[in-house]
């Protein structure tokens, strides 16, 4: 598909990847972008339509495909990151569940509510913001990880499940980025406009996958490594 013309809602709109991400639409010719957040009064893009959404709510994830029928593309964009660890008791269990309600579940509601308004537009896309740690569990991130590792598995489901209507699913990978939820780590960080750049490129080039930086490409690279990259560092 073609960005120009196109009209795209962003989930998670209102900071970070999900801004770039509708301003990058706006400056390629997108027709029309919805931008939306939990508070849309909170999205402060000129040009873009902001509006409400929580994808942990049932009743506006409908409400958005009811009013917004004329979407092409959809990001699925919002997510969150509890920065837990999985032998906490009852706090790991707490944030795996809000995690995966906002990384799994909200993107399936959202992809579901919104495939027949896609089939009807001529197919579209759908694009799932993932992580490197969708392959990897690193110590503290572990309730996150199994929540990217699901959503890496739904992307690929609806992929295949969305075939037959001509939707294009593109699962996007990529390790730290220069955004509030990565703000406590001192190393390498992709910026937010690049992974995009790369992003809106694979969308018009008919592309699956997005390997946004060097870590998500050589961590994709390890996992048929021997022994592969996800089993970590033995103990010694």
């Amino acid at each position: 598909m073609k960005i120009q013309d196109s009209v795209a809602l962003v989930t998670g709109a209102n900071r970070g990847l999900g801004a770039s991400f509708a301003r990058a639409l706006l400056a390629a010719g997108a027709r029309k972008v919805y931008a939306a957040a939990r508070d849309p009064s909170s999205v402060d893009i000129p040009g873009v339509h902001a509006v409400r959404l929580d994808v942990t709510r049932p009743g506006e994830v409908l409400a958005a495909a009811r009013d917004f029928g004329d979407v092409s593309l959809l990001i699925n964009n919002a997510g969150i990151a509890r920065g837990q660890g999985l032998l906490a008791g009852q706090a790991s269990i707490d944030a795996l569940r809000a995690e995966l309600d906002v990384n799994v579940f909200g993107p399936l509601a959202v992809s579901q509510a919104f495939a027949p308004h896609l089939a009807a537009n001529g197919g579209g896309a759908i694009v799932n913001v993932l992580s490197v740690l969708s392959w990897l569990s690193l110590p503290g991130s572990g309730t996150y990880s199994a929540s990217k590792a699901a959503a890496w598995s739904l992307t690929n489901g609806l992929r295949n499940e969305l075939r037959a209507q001509g939707t294009q699913v593109v699962g996007v990978h990529v390790a730290f980025m220069e955004t509030d939820m990565a703000a406590g780590f001192s190393g390498p960080k992709a910026h937010p406009d690049d992974v995009v750049r790369q992003v809106l490129a694979a969308v018009e080039a008919g592309e699956d996958e997005v390997l946004a930086d060097d870590i998500a490409r050589n961590v994709k690279l390890g996992l048929s490594a021997r022994p592969g990259v996800y089993l970590g560092t033995p103990a010694r």
